[in-house]
This record gives C-alpha cells, sequence and structure tokens, in this order.
C-alpha cells in the first residue's frame, strides 16, 4: 500500500505547543485517513492517528496501521512532508488553532 498525497496544515497555539500539524494521507488515490496529528514529543516527532474520546474518558484510535512496517512509512512519510512543508511556509501563514477550533 502506497501513500499517494499527503495534505498538512501546520499550526501554533501557545497553550498545547506540542501539537505541529495536522494531516491527512491519501493511499493509492483511493483511499484517505484524515486528522493524523503531527506532535513534538519527549522522544522526538511523531504522528498520532486519529482517535476519539470514549465514554470513560480513553481515547481510541479510529483508524491506525496494524502492522510496525506500515506505521513507520505512515509515520516517515507524514512527518517527511511536514518538514518540507514547513521549510517553505512563512510563519504569518501558519493556522493558529485557537481561532481554527472556534470556526
Amino acid at each position: 500500500m502506497k501513500v499517494t498525497d499527503v495534505r498538512m496544515r501546520l499550526v501554533k497555539n501557545e497553550n498545547e505547543a506540542k501539537l505541529k500539524a495536522y494531516a491527512d494521507i491519501t493511499f493509492e488515490d483511493c483511499f484517505v485517513i484524515h486528522g493524523l496529528k503531527v506532535i513534538d514529543g519527549q522522544k522526538g516527532m511523531f504522528v498520532a492517528m486519529p482517535s476519539r474520546k470514549m465514554p470513560n474518558g480513553e481515547f481510541k484510535d479510529i483508524a491506525h496501521p496494524i502492522t510496525p512496517e506500515l506505521r513507520k512509512y505512515v509515520t516517515d512519510t507524514v512527518i517527511e512532508k511536514y518538514e518540507e512543508v514547513l521549510r517553505n511556509t512563512p510563519d504569518e501563514e501558519i493556522e493558529d488553532i485557537e481561532e481554527y477550533a472556534g470556526e
């Protein structure tokens, strides 16, 4: 399964500085997953899969890779795109997620 497109929305929010971007990925030009998060964690950058908060307060992934190889491929592809977009995006074009969430 090959990632054929990655769309990235860089974000800034001083209250949640670890969240760096939202990503949508397309596989084989026929299946898309929206709402991946690029996060700067304690051990470096990682990609969190889209999730939903359950009634007990726990978060459960909505979609996720089953194999470690696919997870690494998705993570590497999304982080590579994040770094490319970050290099080519002026600071004033990065969305403030406080404004974004209120729309």
